[in-house]
């Protein structure tokens, strides 16, 4: 359902979540939070907090699942195979294949990397996780490849994620760049948020953007393109895309955050050519430090071998 709402000035210097609430008393006020900060909800095209003040005529628009679309059926386990790197009683560190979803979502009912870990431990189908995302700390997008790390109980999902919300995590990606003038280091920082016309995007929004900071190293050169050494300083969605296409430099295989002639074919690449290769972060029980790496996929091997050839 699509709401639009003008506040009105009885309601200013609420937050934000519970001003939707008095609109849209169906919809819990936890749900509305979660889908402000997912960037579904918005105030005067841009990206706000839950927790934001609103001003009387601000206007609040979104799309808000009514309450029978959120009571979903459960989720169920699916034997998906899955590349584990590392797991004990608190985490699982897995190497994500690029083609999977990480959670259920419009068009993605099943066949997901929740169904997957539903199927391999029971503790994924355990109550009191978030319903459609046990154990998911973070993510990655569905073509994007690599790292991730993944809680098996609720504690260890709180620490891990307020250690990526603080930014104690590190985190290293591989990407191929198109682009013939790419400089051989750089620090990207431009704020990221909601495109305002199509919402499936992410865009530089210099007024009501997020932060976001990207550091880029050159490792090898081609003729027309580079593979690169990316880490993220924040993890805003479509970040190292959209920051990557706004510089000119945009990813192979990117069907979204490129020239509109490679959007439907690119015949470099077979997919999004970004693999998340390094992890490192401190374990919830123990507070040691500890580092992943995901070697590098067939498919981007053999696409750096394509841009070997044509040089």
């Amino acid at each position: 359902m699509h709401i639009k709402i003008e506040i009105p000035p009885k309601l200013a210097g609420l937050r934000l979540d519970q001003a939707v609430v008095v609109f849209q008393s169906q919809i819990s006020r936890s749900r509305v939070a979660s889908l402000i900060s997912q960037g579904l909800i918005l105030v005067n095209h841009g990206c706000k907090r839950p927790g934001y003040k609103v001003k009387p005529k601000d206007l609040v628009e979104g799309d808000v699942p009514l309450p029978d679309q959120q009571d979903k059926k459960t989720l169920l386990p699916e034997p998906i195979p899955l590349n584990i790197l590392y797991e004990d009683d608190y985490i699982l560190m897995l190497d994500k294949p690029a083609g999977l979803v990480v959670h259920p979502g419009a068009g993605n009912a099943s066949g997901t990397l929740v169904n997957a870990l539903i199927a391999h431990h029971s503790v994924f189908g355990e109550q009191g996780w978030d319903k459609e995302r046990p154990g998911i700390v973070h993510r990655l997008d569905k073509d994007t490849s690599g790292l991730m790390v993944i809680a098996k109980n609720l504690k260890s999902l709180e620490f891990l994620q307020k250690e990526f919300k603080q930014r104690r995590v590190e985190k290293h990606y591989l990407a191929l760049a198109r682009g013939e003038n790419i400089p051989d280091a750089g620090v990207i920082e431009r704020p990221i948020g909601r495109h305002p016309r199509h919402r499936k995007r992410m865009a530089i929004l210099d007024e009501n953007g997020r932060y976001a900071k990207t550091r880029f190293r050159v490792i090898n050169r081609f003729s027309s393109g580079c593979l690169m050494d990316i880490r993220l300083y924040t993890g805003r969605t479509h970040q190292i895309r959209v920051h990557f296409y706004d510089q000119g430099m945009p990813l192979f295989g990117d069907c979204i955050y490129q020239e509109r002639r490679f959007r439907k074919k690119d015949p470099m690449a077979t997919r999004l050519m970004l693999h998340s290769r390094t992890l490192s972060f401190r374990h919830p029980y123990s507070g040691v430090r500890l580092s992943f790496e995901a070697s590098m996929p067939e498919d981007f091997k053999t696409t750096l071998l394509h841009l070997s050839d044509a040089s």
